[in-house]
């Protein structure tokens, strides 16, 4: 019996489809008390005077929660941190008089109903003394200093490679904030138990590592904090943080004695994190038979003033190409905005980008077909850790890719394709996304009716956590799918990591799969004891809900049941396997775009896309299809959409809405086509899976650009592809 490597249907479908999965904001409770949150208008300066007389004057209002008069808080005097933390020094809602950005919460309305609320924090008047602030990441790239997450180090002799290659490229690149936008806005319902404990829904990534931050926030017991987040509409890498929801509502329902909830407006998700702005320099060395001789990956990144939020920009750059004289320089210049956040594919998706449309620009003025100059420039190891791959299908990316698109019968010629009035292009680029495991703990249950639970505190951000853990599950246990329950969101289950980084199945997917085996263990003693044919058996079996050895079977139920308990279980804590140690492990893609041009009004159509993937392993390949076409579309409008734009004299975001922060919608979106290619690896993990979540992303940006670049022979280096631009 293989449940493994099926595309399955959801498991949680029925209840997402019919509207019985509740989400942080659903949840009922009598005499729930709602918070509305009352946002700065200001970017820089000091509160002088909050008056909530006319808000408090409002019957059903209970009470209003400024820096004033807040109740004492544990950590507000101590430095804390959470399991995504930055460097530095987190943002404190309500902390004290000082303005760090605008939007930055200052008072919490908290009132009978969410309507009341909101209309009485508009009656919350704030009395500020404004200060001059920087908001504009290019006109202070000057005073970028080095991140703390450094580059690997040079190696070669990159500068005099790079003036003495055949051809040389000085390209730059600009990327814009994106904000993170999932359908579920942040929200927190905090519900104040009888004794005081706290059992709190969040829209989070991670129960636990919200549990721990709300434990030090407020100087709790870890028994007093328990963390739900059972269904989550979305993330994207929004939910990694504890959101300033989350401290405000436990503020409130601990001063009040009272179940509370928080929720965010659509605008109020624009005040937290976001993909940071980025300035990148690509230098390109390369001998005339298009071999890499030098290359000089630059990068200036956004931050805060109170953290330096990092990510892997550049190092890219380092492994995807064989190149033996790189330098890799990543900076970040601080700025009077919130700290920036993981957001799909963080970094590579921007660094990724950079890299993908340098190679194109090199490919173009060499006369190289784009697909030949990276397999000229193929990496067997990765040079920045100077290791081999655990696997690489990367090769077979290409191929059939190229194949399923038809790249073969591409012009080279810029302008040269096209259909009547529409000019088309045809782009490709390269992806690549770590292929990361973390430690990870799962229990198993099995009961005398046969009926397995298995359970860790991870998260499903709709990526299909339920069930690609369920389809593991069975296939370890040799229980029915049908018969197998998952259950996840609640920090009180086993240990597991937040939900990101695409190291979910890798990491909660082999707890589960040995807590099965373990469980398997217990069973088979059982069986021992209570029969005799199974004392000697050498080979044995789990398929179907029983135990074989020849032709003799016993159910699992009745081993249960011949253990004396009412139940069999056992808990592992896995880690990742010591043989990785010696290996890079990734996940690789090519992506091949076609994209039509209207000649005359410069509209661009993305019509077709054709994205191959080496991912190790596919457990679900319905699920992870899904990922990919998510990935593809976002990239898609990463080329040509998404842009939060800002108002620099105000220091204030002007399209923080879903009408007017551009995304691609249905019409927007052309055929696309998702191949899984083969790829066996015996040491990334015991599944040989590599996650899927971020690779779908990585690289489409640029494919898309190289596809316009060779529709109409203009080179659009500032994302994104506005048809201003390409006009």
């Amino acid at each position: 019996m293989s449940a493994i490597g099926k595309p399955m249907d959801r498991v949680d479908g029925l209840l997402k489809v019919t509207g019985q999965a509740r989400y942080a904001g659903e949840f009922p409770e009598d005499g729930l008390l709602h918070g509305s949150v009352v946002s700065s208008t200001i970017a820089k300066g000091r509160v002088l005077s909050i008056d909530a007389s006319k808000a408090l004057a409002l019957p059903g209002v209970v009470d209003v929660i400024h820096h004033l008069n807040r109740p004492k808080i544990a950590s507000y005097d101590e430095a804390f941190a959470d399991a995504d933390a930055a460097d530095g020094s987190p943002f404190r809602p309500l902390y004290n008089d000082r303005v760090l950005y605008s939007g930055q919460p200052l008072a919490l309305v908290i009132a009978d109903n969410l309507e009341l609320a909101r209309h009485a924090g508009s009656l919350v008047q704030i009395d500020y003394a404004p200060e001059a602030f920087e908001t504009d990441l290019l006109t202070q790239q000057a005073a970028a200093h080095p991140s703390p997450q450094t580059p690997p180090e040079p190696r070669g002799n990159f500068e005099a490679e790079w003036a003495g290659a055949a051809i040389s490229l000085d390209l730059h690149y600009s990327t814009p904030i994106e904000h993170h936008n999932p359908m579920e806005p942040h929200a927190s319902t905090v519900l104040y138990q009888p004794d005081g404990t706290l059992h709190i829904h969040d829209k989070t990534q991670g129960p636990q590592n919200c549990q721990a931050y709300v434990q030090k926030v407020f100087g709790l017991d870890k028994r007093q904090v328990r963390i739900f987040a059972a269904f989550v509409g979305g993330a994207f890498g929004s939910g990694l943080r504890p959101q300033y929801q989350l401290p405000l509502a436990v503020m409130a329902a601990m001063a009040l004695k009272r179940s509370v909830r928080v929720t965010l407006t659509r605008q109020q998700m624009f005040t937290f994190g976001y993909r940071p702005r980025t300035l990148q320099r690509l230098q390109m060395g390369a001998a005339a038979n298009g071999r890499l001789l030098a290359l000089g990956h630059t990068a200036i990144g956004q931050t805060s003033r109170f953290e330096d939020f990092s990510e892997h920009v550049v190092e890219w750059s380092g492994m995807l190409y064989h190149c033996d004289n790189v330098q890799l320089t990543y900076k970040l210049a601080p700025l009077d905005v919130f700290t920036p956040l993981d957001m799909r594919a963080p970094g590579a998706a921007l660094g990724v980008l950079g890299l993908e449309c340098a190679m194109d620009e090199l490919a173009c003025a060499l006369a190289i077909d784009p697909v030949q100059l990276r397999l000229i420039n193929y990496a067997e190891r990765n040079q920045n850790e100077d290791k081999p791959w655990s696997s690489k299908a990367l090769r077979e990316c290409y191929s059939e890719g190229a194949e399923r698109f038809g790249w073969h019968q591409r012009n080279p010629e810029p302008r040269s394709m096209r259909d009547g009035r529409q000019l088309i292009g045809w782009g490709m680029a390269g992806g690549v996304w770590e292929a990361m495991q973390m430690k990870a703990s799962a229990k198993a249950r099995l009961d005398a009716q046969g009926k397995l639970t298995v359970s860790s505190a991870t998260t499903d951000i709709g990526t299909g956590t339920y069930t690609v853990m369920t389809q593991i599950a069975s296939q370890a246990s040799g229980v029915a799918m049908a018969d197998v329950r998952f259950v996840l969101g609640d920090s009180s289950l086993p240990t597991a990591p937040l939900q990101g980084g695409s190291f979910t199945v890798s990491s909660v997917g082999t707890a589960v799969q040995q807590a099965c085996e373990a469980l398997n263990a217990k069973l088979l003693q059982v069986a021992r004891q209570a029969y005799p044919v199974f004392k000697d058996a050498e080979a044995v079996r789990f398929e179907e809900g029983k135990l074989h050895a020849g032709d003799v079977s016993v159910s699992l139920a009745q081993l249960v049941k011949d253990s004396g308990e009412e139940v069999l279980q056992a808990q592992v804590d896995s880690e990742p396997d010591k043989k990785r140690q010696g290996y890079a492990c990734a996940t690789h893609s090519a992506v091949f775009v076609e994209v039509r041009v209207d000649e005359d009004l410069g509209t661009i159509k993305v019509s077709r896309v054709v994205s191959a993937i080496a991912a190790g392993r596919v457990v679900n390949p319905k699920m992870a299809r899904s990922q990919i076409l998510g990935g593809v579309v976002w990239g898609i409008g990463m080329a040509l959409h998404e842009e939060t734009q800002v108002d620099h004299e105000l220091g204030r975001y002007m399209n923080h809405s879903l009408a007017e922060y551009h995304i691609p919608v249905n019409a927007d979106i052309g055929e696309i086509d998702v191949l899984f290619v083969e790829e066996h690896d015996e040491i990334v993990n015991a599944l040989g899976s590599k996650g899927v979540g971020e690779i779908g992303i990585v690289g489409v940006a640029a494919a898309v650009a190289n596809a316009v670049y060779h529709a109409t022979g203009k080179r659009v280096r500032e994302f994104p592809i506005t048809l201003d631009k390409v006009l």
